[in-house]
């Protein structure tokens, strides 16, 4: 009865649509404020104002990565390369149509899943390093069991989720039990593994989901798509709780700064950006007015002081220093650096090259 009065009455309903017409006042008061208030003071232009010491006072020495391990064995260009939670491992996805898992120590092949499609686009290490995933433009995300196999081939996926309508270009474990893929057809899924279902669906970009990034102490996602437009997803909600714009064309890569109060993202115009959910604004942008080339992957260094940028054409792959934008390293790749990503102990960067080549640098 009391429901059936709520309902009914007409001073809750008028109540009711008052606060809703409120709501939407607030939300365009907010979008209007965001578009008039001007840019963000950049980490370039404080840093002018207040410089840091130099490195020499500081006694650090300045950044410089060499390669130091080459990984050959593909026999198609590589796509993508995931490290292991053991700093150790690495899982690398061809055109060869065929996953490797290596020691990035020994440089050794241990494991070959040879795969259904040759078009392979991602692949990840789940955080317990029992599954690998992959996926690509069998709109397929494909999960193997390593830790159980017996021999050097694994042939035959531990789990299979179907429910995407376009290719997969990027999947991350949450657990060992849960993962997230982004595709092609516009929408980021959750799911669980064991199950084969997803949890929650994702669907507010406005074109290709080219990136995702998880950040599992806060229950979140970043994404980057065709749109320019990168988005925050909580996952318990299923929805876009922040949207980022600045960029001039699609957003290929997006990672999460160290702390998880802000994250990069990296565009086919040629520039990457970093972004602050405090402040809810661009902190910096990081491009050269002699830098032309799509930006195809990007990583932080542990500290959270470099950021690892790869291109698809000249300069293949810089360093980045994070705070003044300035370039403090190139890492010489011979033509597309197509995937980079720093080891969890921060000791090394591996890379992946159309060359067919894996690289270890430190």
């Amino acid at each position: 009865m009391m429901l059936t009065l709520l309902g009914q009455d007409p001073k809750v309903n008028e109540k009711i649509a008052e606060c809703k017409s409120r709501i939407r006042d607030l939300k365009e008061k907010l979008k209007q404020y965001m578009e008039t208030r001007g840019d963000i003071t950049s980490l370039q232009q404080y840093n002018k104002k207040h410089p840091l010491p130099q490195s020499n006072d500081r006694g650090v020495r300045p950044p410089f990565l060499r390669a130091r391990k080459r990984l050959p064995g593909h026999f198609g260009k590589i796509y993508a390369l995931h490290w292991s939670s053991n700093s150790e491992d690495i899982v690398s996805a061809s055109q060869d149509g065929k996953l490797l898992i290596w020691n990035a120590i020994s440089t050794n092949k241990k494991v070959a899943i040879p795969l259904r499609s040759a078009w392979v686009m991602t692949c990840a290490f789940s955080p317990q390093n029992k599954y690998v995933a992959s996926g690509g433009l069998d709109n397929l995300c494909s999960i193997f069991n390593i830790q159980d196999s017996i021999g050097w081939e694994i042939r035959q996926p531990f789990r299979e989720l179907q429910q995407h309508e376009g290719y997969l270009s990027e999947c991350k474990f949450i657990d060992d039990s849960q993962i997230v893929t982004a595709s092609g057809d516009g929408t980021i899924i959750h799911w669980d593994i064991e199950k084969q279902t997803p949890i929650k669906q994702f669907s507010e970009h406005g074109g290709d989901v080219q990136s995702v990034a998880v950040l599992k102490e806060r229950n979140l996602l970043v994404s980057g798509a065709i749109d320019a437009k990168a988005k925050v997803w909580d996952w318990r909600l299923g929805s876009c709780i922040a949207s980022f714009g600045g960029h001039e064309s699609d957003i290929n890569s997006v990672r999460w700064f160290p702390d998880g109060y802000a994250f990069a993202s990296g565009s086919d115009d040629a520039t990457c950006r970093l972004f602050d959910l405090r402040a809810h604004g661009q902190l910096n942008k990081y491009h050269g007015d002699d830098i032309f080339s799509t930006v195809t992957k990007i990583d932080f260094s542990k500290s959270g002081s470099y950021l690892f940028v790869g291109y698809d054409e000249d300069p293949t792959c810089l360093g980045w220093d994070v705070l003044t934008a300035e370039k403090v390293m190139t890492l010489q790749h011979q033509t597309r650096c197509s995937c980079i990503e720093t080891a969890p102990n921060g000791y090394s960067v591996a890379t992946g090259c159309w060359d067919k080549i894996l690289r270890i640098w430190a």
